[in-house]
């Protein structure tokens, strides 16, 4: 199973917001010994979002959908992932307790009186309208859920709400934690090109099942200028003997090694 993140948000594409959802994830995978396996930036667009939706529900992957669940007409996930699903739209009966809930909680901290027929009260409600037959995901900050169907899950844009239900998205998947982290070795390489190197990359990956190379040309880094960094990533154990092959390959290549690093 793979994992997938989708930010929505036209905030975000026009630049009036910055994101904080991917590296935040990234950040809560790592804790779990997990990696994201791709992520996507969405427009509030209906149509688009459907047609990435049920892509997604379809993909068995694992995945996270940040923002656009609201109740103003600029939110468009909900109603995407019920057309995606082809599943009509319902007012959870958990979700519309946990939203009254934060209503009496709003009435009491303003000495009003709470009415569920209020028009606010309304469409605060219309926030727990998820398609038939989604779970509920708990919202810690102000229990306003988000909500899952299947693998897919989806959450607020807000980061302070959206975060901590990430970490409760993943750990409903114990079986994808691992014990062992995956880490990276690598090196700085001067005077070689990347084309020239990639027999030895390719070699590496069919000799150690398991390890990923990877390749970060820079022509002017401040620190190594023209270089590469060249390295391999996996589990622990399976790690140091590639990371030697690669090293021994680059030796033999007749290229310069500088700064070793481990991440």
């Amino acid at each position: 199973m793979q994992v997938g993140l989708i930010i929505i948000g036209d905030e975000i594409l026009s630049g009036k917001r910055q994101d904080s959802h991917l590296a935040k994830f990234i950040a809560l995978l790592a804790e779990r010994g997990m990696q994201l396996s791709w992520a996507q930036y969405l427009a509030d667009d209906r149509e688009r979002l459907t047609a990435r939706l049920r892509e997604a529900f379809a993909s068995g992957d694992l995945v996270v959908s940040c923002g656009g669940i609201g109740a103003t007409p600029d939110d468009h996930t909900r109603q995407s992932a019920a057309a995606a699903l082809g599943r009509p739209l319902a007012l959870h009966p958990k979700a519309r307790e946990l939203i009254w809930e934060r209503v009496l909680k709003m009435a009491v901290e303003q000495g009003t009186t709470a009415d569920p027929d209020h028009p606010d009260t309304l469409r605060r409600f219309e926030m727990g309208v998820f398609p038939e037959g989604a779970g509920i995901i708990p919202n810690p900050y102000n229990k306003i859920p988000g909500f899952f169907v299947g693998n897919v899950h989806f959450v607020p844009g807000f980061p302070v709400m959206a975060h901590p239900m990430m970490a409760w998205v993943l750990d409903r998947f114990p079986q994808l934690h691992r014990r062992i982290d995956v880490v990276e070795r690598s090196l700085i390489v001067q005077g070689a090109m990347e084309a020239s190197l990639t027999p030895l990359m390719e070699a590496i990956e069919a000799d150690f099942p398991g390890v990923k190379v990877f390749s970060l040309p820079s022509v002017d880094h401040p620190q190594w200028g023209r270089c590469i960094e060249l390295g391999v990533k996996g589990d622990t154990d399976a790690l140091a003997p590639a990371y030697d092959a690669l090293k021994r390959g680059v030796i033999q290549f007749g290229a310069s090694i500088g700064t070793e690093l481990v991440r």
